[in-house]
């Protein structure tokens, strides 16, 4: 397929600028670019429809530019906010560009002549002048075109919020952007979410204006769960892309356990798994749907490319851990990270040094009532220590322990208890 088959194939086109799209990015090589919000040192989930994006026009020959925006950061992008979001100083975003420019490197190659580049708005749009910017860019805006765009209307007519000016000059400033990469990189196409489509047209229209020359856009669909609620959230907050906030274990889960009816625009959205695979899955999930396949396949071909085969091996064994597999070679962190909805009992470290019974350390853990519940459940084969069998009542040393401070408790097949041995 070519790029623009495969882009309308994957569900990726939400709106275009030109008819003719497909066959310019056909015949010529496009520099194009989208822009990434610096508001924290990590990018989550919500942003990988736009980074794959990037992604498939780089695969097909096309050379990406990452704005990092850290002079519109500095404003705030009002689309699809109902309040002004919280400025960052200059450090922050600084700290925030670093964090994101190692996440793409996953997902982009930076290197040769298509090599993707990363630049940050901060370097021209902190250099302007205030009248020459109004003199020069400000006078090709209409009040009434930004007052008609949907970001702007709802925040004008929001009683409790509304609108600052200094939020309302975000749209000139992204025109900028687009004016400025035309200039001095040759970019001629941008591209974002649905939400970025009036702030897309707006630069068009600025360097059709002032360098009469055409540029370009297209927009990505608005990724969502077929319940409604919003991707990449969970009880606990984000899904994000670094492995200090979002651990390659539960980001493994997250995707493993997503529901059947998302799975299919998931697929061809966050993986590069040709269509003929794609489509083989999509028919396992009719046919078979309790064998889950296409959700391990999924979930492992996500989290390889985010975090890569070795931190892919570790989240699918700890993912093993939970149904019995092998605990050997996690540590207090990865236990802890498993374990975290389990109850947990913290107990001195020394009483190690007495060797006690299991059935008593259990019992002043709260995993059990009475010895004799204990005892029935050993006969009966039914308790488990590390995921090892507890076979007669053993006596409790620090060799068995399954980390430097943790030992597993397992009642059946599901009933887990975690044992934290602390100074």
């Amino acid at each position: 397929m070519t790029l623009f088959e495969e882009l309308k194939w994957r569900g990726f086109l939400n709106q275009t600028t030109h008819e003719n799209l497909g066959d310019l990015l056909e015949k010529e090589r496009f520099t194009l670019y989208c822009g990434f919000d610096p508001t924290a040192d990590s990018l989550h989930i919500g942003s990988m429809l736009p980074i794959m994006g990037l992604a498939h026009f780089q695969h097909h020959g096309h050379k990406p530019i990452i704005v990092v925006g850290g002079g519109t950061g500095l404003i705030g992008d009002p689309s699809g906010k109902t309040q002004e979001r919280q400025l960052l100083t200059k450090e922050q975003v600084e700290i925030n560009a670093h964090g994101i420019r190692r996440q793409l490197a996953h997902f982009l190659d930076f290197e040769g002549d298509q090599g993707a580049i990363m630049v940050n708005n901060a370097d021209w749009l902190c250099q302007l002048s205030l009248v020459d910017f109004l003199r020069d860019i400000g006078k090709h805006f209409s009040i009434n075109m930004m007052l008609a765009k949907d970001s702007v209307r709802q925040r004008v007519h929001d009683r409790d919020h509304g609108m600052s000016f200094t939020e309302f000059t975000y749209s000139l400033l992204q025109a900028y952007d687009f004016l400025y990469l035309s200039d001095h990189y040759d970019c001629r196409m941008q591209v974002g979410g649905s939400d970025q489509w009036g702030n897309i047209i707006a630069g068009m229209d600025l360097i059709r204006r002032l360098r009469d020359k055409m540029a370009c856009g297209a927009t990505f669909p608005l990724v969502t769960k077929t319940d409604g609620a919003k991707f990449g959230k969970t009880e606990s907050g984000n899904v994000w892309l670094d492995p200090a906030r979002t651990s390659p274990y539960r980001f493994y889960q997250f995707w493993l356990n997503q529901a059947d009816a998302d799975i299919p625009r998931w697929m061809r959205f966050f993986t590069f798994l040709p269509p003929a695979e794609l489509q083989e899955y999509e028919r396992s999930l009719r046919e078979e749907p309790e064998k889950r396949a296409a959700q391990r396949r999924m979930a492992e071909e996500v989290t390889r490319l985010v975090h890569g085969s070795e931190a892919l091996d570790g989240a699918v064994r700890a993912g093993e851990a939970m149904f019995g597999g092998s605990l050997q070679g996690l540590d207090d962190a990865a236990l802890e990270d498993i374990f975290s909805e389990v109850p947990t009992s913290e107990l001195s470290y020394s009483l190690l040094s007495r060797q006690p019974p299991l059935i008593d350390v259990l019992l002043e853990a709260g995993v059990f009532q009475s010895k004799g519940e204990a005892r029935r459940l050993i006969q009966s084969n039914g308790l488990y220590l590390n995921n090892h069998r507890v076979e007669t009542e053993m006596r409790l040393t620090e060799r068995s322990l399954c980390s430097a401070r943790i030992a597993v408790i397992r009642k059946g097949k599901k009933n887990h208890h975690l044992l934290k041995f602390v100074p």
